[in-house]
């Protein structure tokens, strides 16, 4: 059984970043899915369909390690696997943000093709963690979106094996998934990539 006193704290953690996140316009409508990790069985996840800039205490559920819901009267994110799957493979994550910024999306179909997003040589690198200097390269992996969770789950799981330092990843057309050892990590990871694919699209408007 999971912490309960626990659970309602984390569950106001993410009604709060999710209206920080819905007012930079990062998740609109009902995009985007949020979640931090309660214990090594369970999770609090955001359930399918809620604006993220309404979100409550009661619009966050509960589920366990395989995505199974623990209150059976809510319909977890669809896409809690790519979160479990995290989870279950790196103990130091706290939370996982999942976004649809318009610049994420973007870039992520500009570069579709290349498989990558290279960051380097910006300041605000630093801001991820274990990065202390802007002399360092970021290749931010883009994955073809689809609506097989257990298929883009594997590949990404699959990509980690190689590639286990990333602090992210674009589905292309679709948005960015970043984590964090907390909320607040993963949230200043957001912030620093939405700084960062700003200058990228400033700088393919200037090369025109």
């Amino acid at each position: 059984m999971y912490d309960h006193t626990l659970f309602t704290s984390k569950a106001k953690e993410i009604c709060e970043v999710g209206q920080f996140l819905f007012t930079r316009g990062w998740s609109p409508a009902t995009s985007s899915n949020y979640s931090c990790r309660l214990d090594a069985e369970h999770i609090a996840i955001t359930v399918s369909g809620q604006s993220k800039g309404e979100l409550t205490p009661h619009d966050v559920m509960v589920v366990d390690v395989s995505g199974q819901a623990i209150d059976i009267h809510k319909k977890p994110s669809a896409e809690t696997l790519l979160h479990t799957m995290l989870y279950e493979r790196d103990t130091s994550i706290g939370a996982i943000l999942h976004t649809h910024s318009v610049n994420a999306t973007v870039l992520s179909k500009f570069y579709e093709a290349e498989g990558y997003l290279h960051l380097e040589g910006y300041e605000v690198l630093k801001a991820f963690t274990g990065t202390d200097t802007h002399d360092t390269r970021f290749s931010m992996p883009i994955f073809p979106n689809t609506q097989d969770m257990v298929a883009l789950s594997q590949h990404v799981n699959a990509y980690l094996d190689e590639n286990p330092a990333i602090h992210g990843y674009l589905l292309a057309g679709h948005g960015l998934y970043t984590w964090g050892e907390s909320i607040a990590d993963a949230r200043r990871h957001i912030e620093a990539c939405e700084f960062l694919f700003e200058c990228e699209i400033l700088n393919l408007q200037i090369k025109k």
